[in-house]
């Protein structure tokens, strides 16, 4: 149980992580992002991509430990 939290907790710090890096690269949002417009200022953060990188990122931490 403490493995799983433990991996849920890097899944989501990597995807509070990346979520910027994601953002500047310019891809079209899919579903799940979240897009916020005040006025003439727009912000978009890319949920979805976050969270497969980060997940991605995960699997190769794990694959790499052991």
């Amino acid at each position: 149980m403490r493995r799983l939290g433990v991996g849920l907790g890097i899944l989501l710090l990597g995807a509070m992580v990346l979520s910027p890096v994601i953002a500047a690269l310019g891809l079209d949002p899919v579903p799940g992002d979240f897009a916020v417009g005040l006025g003439h200022s727009h912000l978009g953060v890319p949920v979805t991509y976050s969270l497969c990188a980060s997940m991605g990122l995960t699997l190769l931490y794990c694959a790499m430990k052991g």
